[in-house]
């Protein structure tokens, strides 16, 4: 693969559930991660070492005048690195405004499947994979092992990663009941996102690990009239990267349907960017925002519960 060889990004529908995942290898086990956070993929080159920096962080290099920090991967997942990585491959992501590049042993194709192939990790299974796993694809009779990269990326820099500390100005509001369905398969990111909306004053929370969950939650409320479904739902906020059903999906599926059109849905995703805001803009979102912009999130949510739109775009 010749250096500044760049991925080819196949347009898909957006709501048909589906995704492309890139497999790459790391001690001769299959990794993935979602295309859509790839920017690039290069060969190993000479990395510059930083004193002091995290022990995972192999250095910097400056591939066309942008510094980007380099993670080995092997070392970061306790597994076996090589000596000799001149073979080895560089894959550059692009996610939450961030850009950084990831140390991997060799990178082999880009899978299409669809998110319902996309099982939830067994901690039974993995463990040490658990928390840093966020489902396992099956391609044909391979196992394909999807990390949670934002997860990864918050240990190593907190500044870019989310933070509930960002709405502690928003401490003192009073509580208050009103229900928000929340659907996020990250268990990290579902702990912070909870402990934000807390503090935000937003107790009243339905929390659901996959689109599909939260889409089985909705459609069990059919039978409530509009004046009682209130009283158990008024805003939806999705992650887009999930097993079994993604946000774009759940998006469509819930503006496509009669009795729950009128809630209004936030994306909530580090995939977040010109291109993905068409793509959530085609499925009806309200709004859509990067990860780790969570004070935005509480002023849009203020914004759609109690009808004041002065304060967002």
């Amino acid at each position: 693969m010749d250096k500044g060889t760049k991925k080819k990004e196949i347009l898909l529908e957006v709501g048909t559930n589906e995704l492309e995942i890139m497999e790459f290898i790391v001690d001769e086990r299959s990794f993935g991660i979602n295309v859509s956070k790839v920017l690039e993929i290069m060969k190993y080159e000479e990395i510059t070492p930083v004193p002091h920096s995290n022990k995972y962080v192999e250095g910097i290099f400056k591939p066309r005048n942008q510094i980007i920090t380099v993670l080995d991967l092997a070392a970061y997942l306790n597994l076996a690195t090589k000596e000799n990585p001149e073979r080895d491959i560089l894959i550059i992501t692009n996610f939450n405004n961030n850009h950084t590049a990831f140390h991997v042993h060799s990178v082999e194709t880009i899978h299409r499947i669809s998110w319902s192939e996309m099982e939830k990790p067994d901690e039974t299974i993995h463990g040490n994979m658990d928390g840093i796993t966020t489902g396992i694809a099956r391609v044909g009779e391979k196992l394909i092992t999807i990390l949670d990269f934002e997860r990864i990326m918050a240990e190593l820099n907190p500044s870019q990663a989310v933070n509930a500390d960002k709405v502690n100005h928003l401490i003192d509001r009073p509580r208050n009941d009103v229900p928000i369905l929340v659907a996020e398969d990250s268990p990290f990111l579902k702990k912070v996102l909870l402990d934000a909306l807390h503090r935000a004053g937003y107790m009243n929370t339905l929390w659901f690990g996959t689109g599909k969950e939260a889409w089985e939650a909705l459609d069990s409320m059919k039978e409530l009239e509009l004046s009682n479904l209130s009283e158990h739902v008024r805003l939806i906020i999705t992650d887009i990267e999930m097993p079994e059903m993604d946000g774009h999906t759940l998006c469509k599926l819930v503006k496509n349907d009669r009795r729950f059109k009128h809630l209004p849905v936030i994306m909530f995703s580090s995939l977040i960017n010109d291109e993905m805001k068409k793509k959530g803009k085609t499925v009806g979102a309200d709004a859509q925002i990067s990860k780790p912009e969570i004070e935005n999130l509480v002023t849009y949510i203020d914004a759609f519960i109690f009808g004041d739109d002065s304060t967002i775009n």
